[in-house]
């Protein structure tokens, strides 16, 4: 088995997280000249340049990123084997998570996987964006992309997008398209699409990357255009929306993990109309290399769980229509 200068590659992901040698040397209580020197016996065994020098920063060169990955997980996986057999077992996770994902649907759930895992230690990373998956930027992934073959990946839940008011401004349609009932009889009868056009239509931004495709998608399901006369409020975000449903400003279109929670449920009315599905579908992604590390397999256990309990895996999240 042939293999590099074993010192140096704790010093080389040191110093290539810390991007610097100084900071490096620093963690690990050594001098610089020893960190310049693990380097230099690195770099002469493999024959590449890892790092380019500009005074005291330093950053990775192609070759230094794609060592990086390889070596940053081996390190890891080799870390938590020896806490394992220490008998270590707490397990120390970073997740990367969509924003709204997390804030909705997996905050609300944290404290029951601290109450069922307590050796579990979590901390999320929350983008705006799908995350490169790395062990750079964190330990497993919650993803709509399913890009990497160096990943394995678990289905959460399959968007969809439906109307949804307050329970007041539901009243208030009630009244306008005249569907004024008995107490407590369920209205079953659905709302038409040109029905909707009449109020005001909360349209998010980020969902299809242009203004009203939401709405436009909506409508387009329904096989009809989106009418020219519709009152359209836009916002950046599905929060925005939904914040504005709540205080009487319209019909929004969301999804079910953001109405997963019981104070959801007494807000808001999912109107009895049609959904539309998006295409995105949500996966937990984690390294096929780290699949034996046990904090990972209870945090995906966990999840997967989760998401069938809570009824995304099967579609039945959100919000029932309506009781008059």
């Amino acid at each position: 088995m042939r293999l590099p200068p074993l010192k140096a590659l704790p010093v080389f992901e040191a110093a290539a997280r810390l991007n610097s040698f100084s900071a490096a040397a620093e963690e690990l209580s050594i001098t610089q000249s020893a960190v310049s020197h693990q380097i230099k016996q690195l770099e002469t065994y493999l024959g590449e340049r890892l790092f380019w020098r500009s005074g005291r920063k330093v950053t990775l060169t192609d070759e230094g990123r794609q060592y990086l990955d390889a070596i940053g997980s081996a390190l890891l996986q080799i870390e938590r084997a020896s806490e394992q057999l220490l008998g270590h077992e707490e397990s120390r996770l970073r997740l990367s998570v969509f924003s709204s994902f997390a804030v909705r649907w997996l905050a609300p759930r944290l404290p029951d996987l601290q109450r069922l895992h307590p050796q579990i230690d979590l901390a999320l990373e929350m983008s705006s964006e799908n995350p490169v998956l790395s062990d750079r930027v964190a330990d497993c992934f919650i993803t709509i992309h399913r890009d990497s073959r160096a990943y394995s990946y678990d289905l959460l839940y399959e968007e969809r997008l439906f109307p949804v008011c307050s329970q007041d401004y539901w009243q208030r349609i009630r009244r306008e398209l005249g569907r004024d009932a008995e107490p407590g009889r369920r209205d079953e009868q659905p709302i038409a699409p040109a029905e909707m056009a009449r109020f005001p239509l909360l349209s998010t931004h980020s969902i299809y990357d242009r203004q009203g495709g939401d709405w436009e998608a909506w409508y387009q399901e329904a096989d009809i255009k989106l009418p020219a006369s519709s009152r359209l409020l836009h916002s950046s975000h599905m929060l925005l929306s939904l914040e504005a449903a709540r205080f009487h400003q319209g019909i929004a279109l969301t999804n079910d993990y953001m109405l997963s929670t019981r104070k959801d449920s007494a807000d808001f009315v999912r109107l009895p109309a049609h959904s539309v599905v998006t295409g995105d579908k949500f996966y937990f992604a984690w390294k096929t290399s780290r699949r034996r590390e046990r904090g990972i397999q209870t945090l995906r256990r966990w999840l997967v769980d989760e998401a069938i309990r809570g009824g995304l895996r099967s579609g039945s999240a959100g919000l029932r229509h309506p009781e008059l």
